[in-house]
C-alpha cells in the first residue's frame, strides 16, 4: 500500500534514495525527472517541501514543491514514480499532494516541470485538467566548425555558414572567474540580468557557492567580462565529468550593456571555448518565448533538439 507523507527536509538516507530513484527514471527514459535545482535542494532549503511516496519502507515516487518565488506567484514543482511502479496511480496521488502543499502556503496554483514533455507527463496532466504554460527549449549545435580566432572586428563566418564573432567588443576584456573574489559582483550582474525570470534571477550567494562545490564546476570555465575595471557580462560553461557536450550553462549582460555586441561575442566564446576541449556539441535552454535570445542563437547555429514543459 503505497504512502504519501511530506516533509521540510528530509535525511541523508533520504535523501540519497531520491537520487537514485531520479537516476533510475533518467536510465528508463532518458531525460532527467529532476532539474539541478531541485537535486541540490535535497541537501536542505527552507524554501521547498518534499513529498514522498513508499510502499514497505521503499521510496517509489517523490515531489518537490518550490515556495520560493514571490507570494502572488505560483508554486513550482517537479515529480517522479520509480519505472516499475508507474500506471498504478502515484503520479496522480503525488500531484494531489503537491496541489495540496501549494494551497496550504496559499499560492495561486502550482506549475509542474515536465521535462522532455514525455507522454506518461502529458497523460497525467490531461487527466489532472493541466495546460502547458510555459516552453523552456534546448538547443545544440556541433563543435569542431568555428573558423580560427582572427583580428577583424567584424567577426567571422563559421565554416557552416553561421554568424559568429571571435573579437571582444572594443574596451572589453575577458577573464576567467576568481573563486572567493568575485561571488559578489558576478551576483549582482546576473540579478539585473535575470530580473524577469522566475528562478536564475533568484540565485543566492548559497546557490552560486553550492555549483562551485559540483564535481562539474570549474572556474576556467566561467569567464567574465569586464569593461573598466567593471563587470559587464559573464558566460558560464558546464561540462560534466566524461560527458561529450558541453552546455552553455548562463549566459548574462548587464542591461547597461545590451546591444553592445557581447550577445554575439560571448557565444562565439563558447564554441571556441568547448571545441578546444574536445567535445562534440554544444547545448543550451532558453525559454520558448524569447524571440531575441533564439534569434542570436539560431544566428550561431543553433537548433531545436528538445523542450521541457511547465505545466499549470
Amino acid at each position: 500500500m503505497v504512502e504519501i507523507t511530506t516533509a521540510s527536509r528530509l535525511d541523508p538516507a533520504t535523501a540519497d534514495a531520491v537520487r537514485a530513484l531520479g537516476e533510475a527514471a533518467r536510465a528508463r527514459d532518458g531525460v532527467e525527472a529532476l532539474g539541478e535545482q531541485t537535486i541540490l535542494s535535497l541537501a536542505g532549503d527552507a524554501a521547498v517541501r518534499h513529498v514522498l511516496a513508499h510502499d514497505g519502507g521503499t521510496i517509489v515516487g517523490y515531489a518537490q514543491v518550490d515556495l520560493g518565488a514571490a507570494p502572488d506567484a505560483p508554486a513550482s514543482a517537479e515529480l517522479v514514480v520509480a519505472p516499475d511502479r508507474r500506471r498504478a496511480g502515484t503520479g496522480s496521488r503525488l500531484l494531489e499532494e503537491v496541489r495540496a502543499v501549494a494551497r496550504e502556503a496559499d499560492r495561486p496554483g502550482v506549475h509542474v516541470w515536465a521535462h522532455g514533455d514525455l507522454p506518461a507527463a502529458q497523460a497525467l496532466a490531461r487527466s489532472a485538467g493541466l495546460r502547458v504554460t510555459r516552453e523552456l527549449l534546448r538547443l545544440a549545435r556541433p563543435l569542431g566548425r568555428l573558423d580560427a580566432p582572427t583580428d577583424d572586428a567584424a567577426g567571422t563566418a563559421g565554416t557552416d555558414g553561421t554568424e559568429t564573432t571571435t573579437t571582444a567588443p572594443a574596451g572589453v576584456t575577458v577573464r576567467p572567474f576568481v573563486v572567493g573574489q568575485d561571488e559578489d559582483a558576478w551576483l549582482t550582474v546576473n540579478a539585473r540580468a535575470f530580473a524577469d525570470h522566475p528562478e536564475q534571477g533568484r540565485m543566492t550567494r548559497a546557490d552560486l557557492e553550492a555549483r562551485e562545490r559540483e564535481p562539474w564546476f570549474d572556474p576556467a570555465d566561467l569567464l567574465l567580462a569586464e569593461r573598466d575595471g567593471r563587470l559587464v557580462a559573464s558566460v558560464w560553461m558546464k561540462i560534466e565529468p566524461g560527458a561529450d557536450d558541453g552546455e552553455l550553462y548562463v549566459l548574462g549582460v548587464d542591461p547597461d550593456a545590451q546591444g553592445t555586441g557581447l550577445g554575439r561575442y560571448l557565444p562565439a566564446r563558447v564554441i571556441e571555448h568547448l571545441a578546444a576541449r574536445g567535445l562534440r556539441r554544444v547545448v543550451l535552454y532558453v525559454e520558448g518565448d524569447n524571440v531575441p535570445a533564439l534569434r542570436t542563437y539560431e544566428r550561431a547555429g543553433f537548433t531545436r533538439d528538445r523542450v521541457d514543459v511547465q505545466y499549470g
